[in-house]
């Protein structure tokens, strides 16, 4: 079969990156920009494999070949007719082997450049996973660091608002990295996908200027942060919010909002604090849970549980926590927070750079 192999570092000389794996495996990752074109559907997948295993593989290439060449046919027909005799796509599958070997083959059958990618999307796996090893060691992480309510996140958004380089893993986590961080009707991504997105932000960003992020723990919801990019933020420069507990209450009621409608929910987040607290601590957040006494929930929360936790964690992981820079924020509305993130950018005398 007449075929043409390309490797990871050639990606951005294609028109068109064409993941012919099924949906199922592209949903969990896939290459930045890539288009799903699969020629097994997850059934027609299993179907096969099926009869590999407890027929033959004569048999299972049969069965194949026929659904293959189908699902080709019809989206040649429906997504590439219209492309040009100049346009040049990379098809990917798993390994880089007979799924998108047979694809491309059709294209070059009609005179399109197609080529595929050596190695499959397993090759593109082990790229992103050297480069979270090496990349993160490459920049300037300013951390900033608060007690749970202090705006941390909308403090980032600000800063991006200034034109600052930002990171806000939580963001690309879908998760605010609390009990109740879940957010509504949007899981997490995988942890593959988690891992791609990171490192097309990281890919983003001048190591010569200074990268703002959130002090995060090891885990957010259920995702893992890689541990380079821990150990870098860990020894990072640190600004650290002072916000007073009451605007935190105000600022953490308005933010879960969502999350204080929903009374079983709030019940099975607390469930998750067993063995942390007494059952009659629990019992009696539940209780407030009930009666719907959210200010009370909240601020018992950060003074017991948040406040404590913040803490411990902050002196135990951050080297620069004890030397950090302090903000103190009366209010965490957008028009205060867009003036602060204004002066720490000139406090730390990098206003002018993205200014210019």
């Amino acid at each position: 079969m007449n075929k043409k192999l390309t490797t990871v570092a050639q990606i951005a000389e294609f028109d068109a990156i064409i993941d012919v794996r099924s949906p199922s495996e592209f949903a969990e990752d896939h290459l930045p920009g890539a288009q799903n074109c699969p020629v097994l559907s997850d059934e027609e997948r299993a179907r096969v494999g099926t009869l590999y295993k407890q027929v033959s593989s004569f048999e299972a290439k049969k069965i194949g070949a026929v659904l293959v060449g189908r699902n080709i046919a019809s989206m040649l027909e429906t997504h590439f007719l219209d492309k040009p005799r100049q346009w040049r796509p990379l098809i990917v599958c798993w390994r880089g082997g007979q799924r998108s070997g047979a694809f491309s083959h059709v294209m070059r059958e009609v005179g399109w450049d197609s080529h595929q990618l050596a190695g499959g999307y397993k090759a593109w796996r082990r790229h992103v996973l050297a480069e979270l090893i090496t990349l993160p060691k490459k920049f300037d992480f300013r951390v900033i660091s608060g007690a749970t309510g202090s705006g941390k996140s909308q403090l980032l958004e600000a800063l991006a608002r200034q034109g600052a380089q930002v990171l806000h893993l939580e963001s690309l986590a879908a998760h605010k990295g609390s009990v109740l961080g879940g957010l509504p009707g949007q899981p997490q991504p995988s942890q593959k996908s988690f891992e791609t997105s990171l490192l097309g932000v990281l890919n983003k960003f001048d190591p010569q200027q200074p990268v703002f992020v959130e002090a995060e723990s090891r885990v957010i919801g259920k995702l893992r942060l890689p541990e380079s990019l821990i150990l870098a933020l860990r020894s990072a420069y640190c600004l650290r919010l002072d916000v007073g507990l009451e605007a935190r209450v105000d600022f953490l009621l308005t933010d879960y909002a969502y999350a204080l409608e929903d009374v079983p929910w709030l019940h099975t987040c607390l469930d998750r604090l067993h063995g942390v607290h007494s059952n009659e601590m629990l019992v009696r957040w539940k209780t407030m849970v009930t009666m719907g006494d959210f200010p009370a929930l909240v601020s018992e929360l950060l003074r017991l549980h948040y406040d404590p936790l913040y803490q411990r964690s902050q002196l135990n992981h951050y080297a620069q926590h004890d030397g950090a820079q302090l903000i103190s924020l009366a209010t965490l509305l957008p028009p205060a927070l867009d003036v602060k993130a204004a002066e720490i950018l000139a406090a730390n005398g990098i206003a002018k750079i993205f200014q210019e």
